[in-house]
């Protein structure tokens, strides 16, 4: 039985990303084809609280990858979801590979950005539904802790890597594989690409940090109608909504997703950090608490070897060369 329910889930999905007209408006199928520092985390930070201190540092061989590609390319680590047939949707080992993947990009001081993209026609839609059956007769599963295994640590490591994060969304977003993309720092999108929370169809709500950040993104009102109606955004719309920094052509995705990121891996990504942990923590500061935190994050920023070289550079009138520390 719960078989049967992650299978029509699935279909669910792969329905919505076929439809050009959203189902839910209209009944019918278009047939041709998406911490801060701790004293200065506010009430609803609990997302991100700790996340600095939640990639531990990898030790011996790297995985063999079978579900994800790994590769470094001048400073930027690409990951790619890379498991096509299934619009790359998430299983436990894909999971598995994800957090040796995150691990080694936040221990490698020669990374100096993440690319994170999806191969074939999506980027991720969501859990592959088969990957959870339960034998007939079964208890129903706790879908709360396979959340709080896989989906909650790889969000956390996500916001707190404190490297910038680009992602290249290449097609569907759906459910969990939406929220993964919307938690990434720049996200750029194909022009047909789509952005679908979905999870309103089973009776289950947005995860994977949805109900923190769409309302932040896009504000209560889009955010309700989002997670409830489950309409398909498009890359356009979500970049008019403010969801995604940019959309981009199909076939140039890639390669302004590779310029955004081989920028930021030349930057002074100690201090892109320090911003990031600054941003993530001013929707739950009041304004006197941000003053303060951006206080203590300028003076690290300030004593940063990044600083010295920034200003050096600019009183030699010459390019700078940083290197992340």
């Amino acid at each position: 039985m719960i078989q049967y329910i992650y299978n029509f889930v699935f279909f669910v999905v792969l329905t919505f990303y076929l439809c050009d007209t959203p189902a839910i408006a209209t009944g019918t199928c278009n047939r041709h084809a998406s911490r801060s520092l701790q004293q200065c985390a506010g009430p609803d930070q609990s997302l991100f609280r700790e996340t600095r201190t939640t990639i531990p540092q990898q030790s011996g061989a790297p995985m063999n990858y079978q579900n994800i590609s790994f590769e470094i390319r001048t400073g930027v680590a690409i990951v790619t979801l890379n498991r096509p047939d299934s619009l790359n949707s998430f299983t436990t080992q894909m999971h598995a590979e994800l957090r040796d993947a995150m691990q080694r990009v936040a221990s490698d001081k020669a990374i100096r950005c993440l690319l994170l993209t999806g191969a074939g026609r999506g980027f991720c839609a969501g859990q592959d539904l088969n990957d959870r059956a339960v034998a007939p007769g079964g208890e129903m599963p706790d879908l709360g802790e396979s959340i709080g295994k896989n989906y909650n640590p790889l969000v956390r490591a996500i916001v707190g890597l404190e490297k910038p994060v680009v992602c290249a969304v290449n097609g569907i977003a759906a459910g969990a594989g939406a929220n993964i993309a919307l938690a990434c720092d720049i996200v750029l999108a194909s022009r047909n690409a789509g952005f679908i929370q979905g999870f309103s169809k089973i009776g289950l709500i947005p995860d994977s940090g949805g109900t923190w950040n769409l309302p932040r993104l896009v504000g209560r009102a889009r955010a309700m109608g989002l997670a409830m109606l489950s309409n398909r955004i498009s890359a356009e719309q979500a970049q008019q909504w403010g969801m995604i920094w940019q959309a981009v052509d199909d076939e140039k995705l890639m390669e302004e997703a590779m310029t955004v990121a081989t920028h930021l891996a030349a930057q002074p990504t100690a201090g892109l950090g320090l911003t990031k942990r600054a941003i993530n923590a001013a929707g739950g500061n009041s304004l006197e608490l941000q003053l303060d935190l951006e206080q203590e994050l300028q003076s690290l920023a300030g004593r940063s070897a990044d600083y010295r070289e920034g200003v050096a550079a600019f009183l030699e009138k010459r390019k700078p060369e940083f290197t992340g520390e």
